[in-house]
């Protein structure tokens, strides 16, 4: 197979050739993580062969174009694998982001030659009839060569490059594989690092997730538009749609597995936008979220969001004994409690004698005795971020592991003691923190279910602090799936589960000078100025080239609008609406000695009372508040 480009490794190649097929696994299992046009593959087959296998797999009419890969050669050095099968054959199919092929399947014949260190790959595609077409002209092949002084080149081979069709996803140009793909290729061989967590969507139908997060991502894409709160609209938004994906693809699998028809029940413990509970109850689960602090966005949702403004204490008087599922979505402090609570469902009849003041209590108890016996099942999904404890900040103990990863095994030590059953996965989001834990079985009979509670509760006591804290208690209101007792007189050994924690207050702090009050800033802001134009020597009355700047040493001053090379400009920034131009004072104009640098027909500030003008943007509520009727119409 003719060469078409090679690349050599730097060094001596001391991670070779085992780091070779590490980086070539990557490129065979996650295709995505270069080729971003991909959601990822499925690997329908794979298997180790030996030379007679090989030649009957290879027994048909394209035989002339696959034999060369059949011949045996000599181990290359650092031969490290087995004799007896010198080959391993596996197929994958693509998984694109966008569907572009109709019914037709795109993927590919991958043969690895372990002796001759090699990989093939042989692209076809395949109807819903099941029949195949051979993609003849993009066949290529992928060699590690190692050469004299202990140098090593990875090389690139195609078997007709003439012949060769590329559309960027399941059949990528050429010149991507020379410059893009090998150069990654070689980085990884050489690296040849183990991820600490698992590859994404790991307990998913990859397949499915794409489907479903491209229709979702086309369904809420106008939230980004109307986002009313102070955080990026496109990074929130979109992660809370893939959240959002996967949870449903989760359930699905679940329903499809336990012969469901119901759709699963949720609460979203610290919801914050909650944008993610008003997906999933447009999706048809029932359910619903609850944070200490409401958000602007809450109000634009629609009754059909369930959304509660309350703080949330771990006890006895929080718990859901009829919700399939509870969600921990960044949830921070209440993070750890998570999978306590989703295991805890057990009900205080004492609490609930004495909240429902009833007589007659016993059709009642049975009835929620049989809602008690079904949480059994309750189960969980937490995405941790910030790193919390059940009393207070995370503190490492080692230093072996990331502090992320440290963080994520003491969640998975939590589950495991709460007595679930944990799994781990990595999800496809937008932020550095996708590792996230699922709690779906539990790793004890119902009837062990008081050992497993006094588990639970030694190992939350071994966690808490000597000094203790004083329990913030949160003002519960009632709820159809949220029981609870009187908290002050009818405590009892079993509800003080959660004593010790500090829920977050109802009102943020803000730590910044946005809360202080205009003319104080502008005070200060003057002050400032004056000190650093003082340090100059300039009376002020210099020529506008002159222009002072306050400069002490070189290292500080105030910056030249006339000069763009002298400031980090943001290329990246919008330009300024034409309705806001000329709706301020320029602060140059009014307080520096010399004005503005710029000219007035150059500068986005107005140059005195008759150069100001009144704003003709509307006003950012009544914006959203249009652009969302016209979302939901």
């Amino acid at each position: 197979m003719p060469k078409l480009f090679d690349i050599k490794f730097p060094g001596a190649g001391k991670t070779l050739p085992e780091g070779f097929w590490s980086a070539v696994d990557v490129w065979i299992k996650k295709p995505h993580v270069v080729n971003k046009r991909l959601c990822g593959v499925t690997e329908t087959e794979s298997r180790a062969v030996d030379r007679e296998a090989l030649l009957f797999l290879l027994d048909g009419p394209q035989h002339h174009v696959l034999s060369s890969i059949s011949c045996s050669g000599r181990a290359s050095p650092g031969q490290t694998h087995e004799q007896e099968k010198h080959w391993s054959f596996s197929v994958r199919t693509f998984i694109p982001k966008v569907t572009r092929y109709g019914t037709l399947l795109q993927k590919e014949i991958i043969f690895k030659d372990f002796d001759r260190q090699q990989v093939t790959f042989l692209p076809f595609e395949e109807d819903s009839e099941g029949k195949v077409s051979l993609k003849r002209g993009n066949i290529y092949q992928l060699q590690l060569l190692h050469q004299d002084c202990e140098e090593w080149a990875l090389e690139l081979h195609v078997l007709d490059s003439d012949a060769w069709f590329s559309d960027g996803v399941a059949y990528p140009n050429l010149t991507w594989l020379s410059t893009d793909l090998l150069p990654k290729l070689v980085r990884w061989a050489t690296e040849c690092k183990s991820s600490e967590f698992r590859s994404t969507l790991s307990l998913l139908p990859v397949e499915k997730y794409s489907v479903m997060y491209q229709q979702l991502k086309e369904k809420y894409k106008a939230m980004v538009k109307v986002w009313p709160e102070v955080t990026d609209p496109e990074k929130f938004v979109y992660e809370d749609v893939a959240i959002a994906t996967y949870l449903l693809v989760l359930w699905a699998e679940e329903r499809a597995e336990k012969n469901l028809n119901a759709r699963q029940s949720f609460v979203d413990l610290g919801c914050g936008n909650g944008l993610l509970v008003h997906i999933l109850s447009n999706e048809g689960h029932p359910g619903k979220g609850i944070d200490v602090r409401k958000r602007k966005i809450w109000d634009m949702y629609g009754p059909q969001t369930v959304l509660e403004e309350k703080a949330i204490t771990p006890s006895e008087s929080f718990i859901f004994p009829v919700t399939d599922w509870l969600i921990g979505n960044h949830s921070d402090e209440l993070t750890p409690w998570i999978p306590v609570i989703a295991a805890r469902q057990v009900i205080n009849r004492h609490n609930l004698t004495q909240q429902l003041k009833c007589q007659v209590i016993s059709p009642i108890w049975n009835n929620i005795m049989g809602q008690e016996r079904s949480s059994y099942s309750c189960r969980y999904f937490v995405l941790p971020c910030c790193f919390f404890d059940f009393y207070a900040k995370y503190q490492r103990r080692q230093c072996k592991k990331s502090q992320y990863k440290e963080y994520i095994d003491f969640i998975t030590e939590v589950s495991q003691v709460s007595g679930f059953n944990t799994e781990e996965d990595c999800l496809r989001i937008p932020s550095t923190k996708r590792v996230c834990l699922v709690g779906q079985s539990r790793n004890y009979q119902l009837s062990e279910e008081a050992e497993a509670e006094q588990r639970r509760a030694h190992y939350i006591q071994s966690r808490q602090p000597s000094s203790g804290a004083t329990v913030q208690r949160s003002e519960i209101g009632n709820s159809v799936d949220c029981f609870h007792g009187n908290r002050d007189t009818d405590k009892s050994p079993d509800s003080s589960w959660g004593e010790g924690f500090q829920p977050r207050d109802r009102v943020e702090t803000v730590r910044n000078c946005a809360a202080l009050p205009r003319d104080f800033v502008d005070g200060v802001v003057l002050q400032v100025a004056n000190v650093l134009l003082g340090m100059t020597e300039d009376d002020g009355r210099g020529s506008s080239s002159d222009w002072n700047q306050g400069v002490e040493g070189g290292r500080v001053y105030i910056r030249d609008w006339r000069n763009r090379k002298s400031s980090r400009v943001d290329t990246k920034r919008k330009p300024v609406a034409l309705g806001a131009l000329k709706t301020r004072p320029c602060w140059f104009y009014d307080h520096h000695p010399q004005r503005c640098p710029l000219q007035a027909q150059h500068c986005a500030f107005a140059h005195g009372s008759d150069d100001l003008r009144p704003s003709t943007r509307p006003l950012k509520k009544m914006k959203n508040d249009a652009l969302w009727l016209a979302h939901s119409s």
